[in-house]
């Protein structure tokens, strides 16, 4: 049996979309953030001294990183979400698989963190000119490679749009970027109406503690 240790509001989001899409049985234990830091709970250590979420556990293994959950879970259970090796598309999936936790990240993560230090009074000039900088470069990027797809490879629905769909999500509806890059406002919304998306959402909606 598949263990999935899933926080809320975190990358799990990505494993549990994934399982299912894929309609695997699995159990899922629940890990929620502190309500005043938004950090992961400790009880998370004790599955991955990093403490952090996705963490898989799965015939014996403890396996961190949602990249490299994605691919072994496609590759042992779901190989219809990846193009053949022989295929023309591969090696754009494998670019795109690994896009967002790479070239996406790091605009994402400093913009997110110049955002929280504006509304704290506090302003690094150089930094948020920066970060606009690789921000626009690319996600401008991104919008214009998916101006006419509705999946990022093999116009079908793979491993590369489980990596991005949740980083995408909260590009458009978190920061409020979508009408700045409306193919990817589009792209996010139509793998919103995936009914696998839509179940991970409920999962994860009935999960989520009140907040008191």
């Amino acid at each position: 049996m598949i263990t999935l240790h899933h926080l809320d509001q975190s990358r799990s989001f990505r494993i549990l979309w994934l399982l299912e899409e894929i309609k695997q049985p699995y159990e899922l234990k629940r890990y929620y953030r502190d309500s005043s830091t938004h950090l992961a709970p400790d009880s998370l250590k004790t599955i991955h001294p990093l403490g952090k979420s996705p963490v898989l556990e799965w015939d014996g293994k403890v396996i961190a990183e949602s990249g490299a959950i994605v691919e072994l879970l496609i590759q042992k259970l779901a190989p219809h979400l990846a193009p053949d090796m022989d295929e023309s598309t591969y090696v754009d999936y494998l670019q795109w698989i690994h896009f967002s936790e790479s070239s996406a990240m790091l605009p994402f993560l400093l913009k997110t963190f110049n955002t929280i230090e504006t509304k704290q009074g506090t302003k690094l000039v150089f930094l948020e000119n920066y970060t606009q900088v690789e921000f626009d470069k690319v996600f401008g990027h991104l919008n214009e490679y998916l101006k006419d797809k509705e999946f990022l490879v093999a116009d079908r629905l793979t491993g590369a749009d489980f990596m991005m769909g949740f980083g995408l999500h909260a590009l458009v509806y978190h920061m409020g970027q979508g009408e700045n890059y409306p193919h990817i406002q589009r792209y996010v919304a139509g793998l919103s109406q995936l009914p696998s998306w839509q179940a991970a959402v409920q999962i994860e909606q009935n999960g989520v503690k009140s907040q008191k």
